[in-house]
């Protein structure tokens, strides 16, 4: 015979037992409650892509030392200094097609950073609003890049011819290279100096 403290032990075991799974159940109900609310408040559409918009980009050509305006539409942002880089990028991925005129290993990645400041002295008094660019390319990029002095001359005007046609008011440019200033491009284009965008000009129409 079963004495009656362990009847009352038992008892009380079982009822904690109980207790403990409708706890159970009712903490994993409010748990599925919140990842359900969590699912539902997500954002359930794709994020906002740019519309595409005409722009210009000037490429060089290594057969004839060429620089010929290409029109293209390109999903540009609104932002200035992000905008430059965008176009930059795209210019960059054309020379690193496998059909390029103008072949630069790395594309869009060359690009670091494209900062807009404005001028100061003469310029800034001839031009309100005038800008210089900084363009700031990765280390990749300048040890991938072919040496001569032609071929790193037409990267660095096609590079200021681009900025023209969709910048007016970049009338500059300097080049750093892993945000630092370096002597050439590739052993011959001079780096330490100021591009001016006005001398760097194509030399037809726009091409397809």
């Amino acid at each position: 015979m079963i004495p009656r403290y362990q009847k009352i032990l038992f008892g009380l075991l079982l009822v904690a037992s109980l207790a403990m799974t409708g706890i159970l159940w009712h903490l994993r109900n409010r748990a599925h409650q919140r990842l359900l609310a969590g699912s539902d408040s997500a954002p359930t559409q794709a994020p906002e892509v740019t519309a595409a918009e005409p722009a210009t980009l000037v490429v060089a050509s290594d057969a004839d030392g060429s620089l010929l305006p290409q029109d293209r539409a390109l999903p540009l942002p609104a932002d200035p200094g992000t905008r430059a880089r965008v176009l930059l990028g795209n210019l960059l991925d054309l020379y690193a097609a496998p059909d390029a005129a103008h072949p630069v290993a790395v594309g869009a990645a060359g690009i670091a950073q494209v900062f807009l400041l404005p001028t100061t002295g003469e310029t800034a008094q001839a031009t309100p609003g005038a800008q210089l660019a900084v363009v700031n390319f990765t280390g990749a990029f300048v040890a991938s890049h072919p040496s001569g002095i032609e071929t790193e001359t037409l990267t660095l005007l096609s590079i200021c011819a681009t900025l023209r046609a969709n910048l007016p008011q970049v009338v500059a440019v300097r080049f750093l290279v892993d945000g630092q200033q370096q002597p050439t491009l590739a052993g011959h284009a001079d780096l330490t100096r100021t591009y001016l965008t006005a001398n760097a000009v194509p030399s037809g129409g726009p091409t397809p």
